[in-house]
């Protein structure tokens, strides 16, 4: 469009001085190509949640105290470094555990505290004190809470469809495929559950045991003998090299716990396969194992793969290179007799809910285009419809600038603004068609027309919509888990408000000076007459 004078029409407000700039502005097809363009790559390429991460900031302290009681621990522990935790500020609540030989106190800080700074502050006060732990207890551990990372976003179940391989095969297979999801890109931890270590089980005789009149400890002492690896160096050398003699570690296979030798009777000498049975399995004291069961009633043994992702990172990115990584390996697994199932999968679900809020939206688009059709007219609907996305698409690039995650409130903060944002375009074209069908519009420029009608509403639309803007303020400031859950709100209304301002005064002009025609009460006087 050649751009035309447009400096004798008066203008008193930013609204009119806005339309005045940008009615013959070259430039303002581009802007709103760009800003659609950079709202799509925004919903596309934010990280997305099913709901907002809560920062949680804590940590537990773990002091080994060997040969105290709890009531000695109470008193000259826990109770004097409950009082310097005090002392630091943001501590919500502290929890103590008072029991032989270890003390354990948990500190909770107000949600919203920044992670780092609080376990810094924690592990700094702890330090400042050690001079108040008596002299036989040990170095306090100090283990922060990692709340970002420790929920799952996938969980994947592993269990063997036949024994084609040993237990210990299985386990080594399943761990290689842990170590090559670790390396995936924003995998912060992977953690396996319900899993058998691999060991060799020694069942004693008692009644052998009784018979040879030995003991427990001396057979766990003669295995624990033959275990350790003790080097012995010898340096006399021709060629002044030092040269490291050592045993290998004995135990191999079940012969070499068998042949160990335990103690000597009557001369002869004892070895544990005289008193013991010894087999190649696994943890048969771990006690803790979980089963998958399938719809056709078969079930298996599993053992769970969990997977969690870095705070702040797409949760369906994640999940998906975690699901690509299965495949690659389905093959090799299937071969081997190891099964597997996706038992949670946060990142599908987050994607669904984002997609189906995203698809509520598009309906309540079209609802209030349709409803402004018989108020307005299908032009003026046409026009305050554009502006929606327009405003949709600034709001989501300010959030993806701002580390925002799409996510349910978010995109709620936008369905509770949706009714607000067309507030100010409509305003625009209401006031536009009142001057366009007014009865001297025929004797009036077209650009001076809309720039007019623009700049009329300007200052009572900007009051209004600051008004609205400064309701939603106060929840900034809301504290605790609610405070943290609906921050999205208060971060993506007012930005989604103001922007309704700008889009309604450049655009409306701009797409009314193409759509709209002045209403000519003339030829209807010349009919009547």
């Amino acid at each position: 469009m050649k751009e035309k004078d447009l400096s004798h029409i008066k203008v008193t407000d930013y609204a009119g001085k806005l339309a005045k700039t940008f009615l013959y502005n070259p430039l303002t097809a581009v802007l709103a190509i760009f800003l659609l363009a950079i709202g799509y790559l925004s919903l596309e390429i934010m990280p997305r949640e099913e709901d907002p991460q809560i920062s949680i900031s804590g940590g537990s302290i773990i002091i080994p105290a060997p040969g105290l009681k709890p009531k000695e621990i109470r008193e000259i522990l826990v109770e004097p470094l409950e009082q310097k935790l005090r002392e630091i500020n943001g501590i919500e609540h502290i929890y103590s555990m008072s029991m032989d030989n270890v003390a354990v106190i948990n500190v909770m800080y107000y949600i919203g505290q920044d992670r780092e700074s609080s376990n810094l502050k924690l592990y700094d006060k702890v330090m400042q004190n050690m001079d108040m732990l008596p002299k036989n207890v040990m170095q306090p551990l100090i283990k922060p809470f990692d709340i970002d990372i420790d929920i799952p976003i996938v969980g994947i179940a592993f269990y063997q469809k036949d024994k084609t391989i040993s237990y210990p095969k299985y386990l080594q297979t399943i761990e290689e495929i842990k170590k090559d999801i670790s390396a995936i890109d924003n995998v912060a931890k992977t953690e396996l559950k319900g899993e058998h270590k691999e060991q060799y089980n020694i069942e004693v005789d008692l009644a052998k045991l009784k018979g040879y009149h030995l003991s427990l400890g001396q057979i766990v002492e003669a295995i624990q003998s033959i275990t350790v690896r003790v080097p012995s160096v010898k340096a006399n050398t021709k060629d002044n090299k030092l040269v490291v003699f050592g045993i290998k570690n004995a135990i191999d296979s079940i012969k070499d716990i068998e042949n160990i030798m335990v103690a000597q009777y009557m001369g002869s000498p004892i070895y544990l396969k005289n008193i013991a049975t010894i087999t190649d399995g696994i943890d048969l004291q771990n006690k803790q194992s979980a089963e998958i069961i399938f719809k056709d009633g078969s079930s298996y043994e599993q053992i769970t793969l969990a997977v969690s992702k870095l705070a702040g990172t797409n949760a369906v990115f994640v999940s998906n290179d975690v699901k690509e990584m299965l495949d690659a390996n389905r093959d090799r697994l299937s071969k081997l007799g190891i099964g597997f199932t996706i038992t949670r999968d946060y990142g599908d679900r987050a994607n669904e809910a984002v997609n189906e809020l995203v698809h509520h939206l598009v309906i309540t688009i079209v609802i209030i285009a349709v409803m402004l059709v018989f108020f307005l007219g299908w032009k003026e609907s046409l026009i305050v419809t554009f502006t929606v996305p327009a405003i949709l698409a600034i709001t989501l690039f300010i959030a993806y600038m701002g580390d925002q995650t799409i996510n349910r409130i978010t995109l709620f903060a936008f369905l509770l603004s949706l009714g607000l944002l067309v507030d100010a375009a409509i305003i625009v074209i209401e006031n536009i068609h009142r001057h366009m069908h007014a009865h001297d519009s025929a004797d009036r420029d077209m650009d001076e027309l809309l720039i007019t009608a623009t700049d009329e509403i300007g200052a009572p639309t900007n009051v209004a919509t600051l008004a609205i803007v400064l309701t939603m303020v106060p929840m900034a400031f809301v504290g605790g888990m609610m405070g943290e859950f609906m921050k999205p709100i208060p971060y993506n209304v007012p930005v989604a408000l103001i922007a309704s301002l700008f889009i309604a005064y450049i655009f409306t002009p701009y797409l009314g000076k193409k759509l709209l025609k002045k209403h000519n009460h003339k030829k209807e006087g010349d009919l009547n007459a």
